[in-house]
């Protein structure tokens, strides 16, 4: 097989030493906090990988060793890294025009991907604000609903816990990890009502009862913060609860959407279209590109006669809207819901028997190629994390308690490839126990 679709080559043990010496450097350069690996590993001074080159389920990395990457690069890479055809849009964008003029003037690929996301989107008379990264894609989305009330005794907001909406203020007066929130706690949005993820829709109804909630924010499977699984039911509730009480939902489908669950959007499960949708990560095939999707009426609060109120140099740049629709158009021509629902009703059989097999695995849960692996104890997590790396295989570990280690592969892998990589985690298991033994 080609560098794409590979079995693990490590022929030096990461991270090597090109990848040390450069981390050194990053170190110097770079401000602390920024690479995240000290802190995965609580030790400040670690080393990290560093990727030189990516292709569909193969990463490799500055020192030659070759990995399965089942993080999808956060996700992002759900038709693969460097898909020919995302390559090929971007070359030819690339020939054309590689940056317009943000808010002021246009071009003709901004124009179709709009047109796209309005038709696929699960938002009735549908129109789209785009943003660069997940976290504007919830600042906008909260902006709106702030605006769209229209009324100053409509400020608060329910959001839920665990979740994770992005670090800028606003997202991150949603996003429920403490040690996130804290440093900025004084200058985040007061009004933040937060519940339980999958509490009793009788605590949702209570909450809004009071007429002051403007607006509901839910990832509808919860991601980075663990892969919960809400109860069958609870989004439609939600939703219904919303309509009754006369507040937005939003749904956060940055990481859940384009079909890493099984379906185009999680909301599409439960029939649910809420009143603005947030997408990004896939969305731009490996690009940097988010979009809010809401109603034509919610969107009218940003009318303006002078300067638009919110925007950036950056807005739906012309290579990342090349790149979102060769990206949208592999996952609907290739049908990788589908082939996600598929391929994970497998591997979630597979997984099922980790609790029983494996004494340090606690709970899996997930949908389509979004699992979660949650350990006894942090240590276990990140023992079996680093572990897997040093044969090969890429993933994460962490959460609010860094005991969940999350598989997320392109939706793409190559089925033989996906088995493999499962089996090489299964036999850490071994060696781990032996090591302790």
């Amino acid at each position: 097989m080609s560098f794409g679709d590979q079995l693990p080559r490590i022929v030096v043990p990461p991270p090597g030493p090109r990848s040390r010496e450069l981390s050194a450097d990053l170190r110097e350069l770079e401000a602390p906090g920024v690479n995240t690996l000290p802190g995965l590993l609580a030790e400040p001074l670690q080393p990290s990988i560093l990727w030189e080159e990516a292709l569909g389920a193969n990463v490799r990395d500055v020192d030659g060793n070759i990995y399965i990457d089942l993080t999808a690069g956060f996700g992002v890479a759900a038709v693969g890294h460097r898909h020919p055809r995302v390559v090929a849009a971007v070359r030819e964008q690339a020939g054309q025009l590689l940056h317009g003029l943000g808010d002021v003037h246009a071009h003709p690929k901004r124009v179709e991907l709009a047109r796209r996301l309005a038709a696929l989107a699960p938002v009735d008379d549908a129109q789209v604000f785009f943003a660069i990264s997940g976290s504007e894609a919830v600042e906008i989305a909260l902006k709106t609903a702030l605006g769209a009330t229209g009324r100053p005794g409509r400020p608060g907001i329910i959001a839920f816990a665990p979740s994770y909406h992005g670090m800028t203020l606003g997202a991150l007066a949603v996003t429920s990890r403490p040690e996130f929130r804290d440093p900025f706690a004084a200058h985040l949005h007061a009004h933040v009502r937060r519940l339980p993820f999958g509490a009793g829709l009788d605590r949702v109804h209570e909450a809004l009862a009071d007429g002051e909630v403007g607006a509901v924010i839910v990832e509808p499977i919860v991601g980075r913060e663990g892969v919960l699984i809400p109860p069958s039911g609870w989004l439609a509730g939600l939703a219904e609860a919303c309509r009754r009480r006369g507040a937005l939902l939003i749904a956060d489908e940055i990481f859940t959407g384009f079909g890493r669950t099984g379906r185009l959007f999680t909301v599409d499960y439960e029939g649910v279209r809420p009143d603005i949708l947030c997408c990004g990560k896939a969305l731009g095939g490996g690009l940097p590109i988010a979009a809010v999707i809401a109603r034509r009426d919610l969107f009218r609060c940003w009318e303006t006669r002078g300067e638009a109120r919110h925007t950036a140099t950056f807005l739906a740049n012309p290579l990342a809207c090349a790149a979102a629709l060769a990206a949208v158009a592999v996952i609907q021509e290739d049908d990788l819901p589908a082939r996600a629902a598929r391929l994970g009703e497998n591997l979630g059989r597979r997984l099922a028997t980790w609790p029983r097999r494996f004494p340090a695995v606690e709970e899996v849960r997930g949908r389509g190629l979004l699992w979660g692996i949650q350990f006894r104890t942090a240590e276990a997590a990140k023992s079996w994390m680093l572990a897997a790396w040093s044969r090969g295989v890429l993933l994460l570990a962490g959460g609010p308690e860094g005991r969940v280690a999350q598989i997320v592969p392109p939706l793409t892998i190559r089925e033989e490839l996906l088995e493999g990589a499962v089996g090489i985690l299964e036999g850490i298991f071994s060696s781990l126990h032996q090591k302790d033994g």
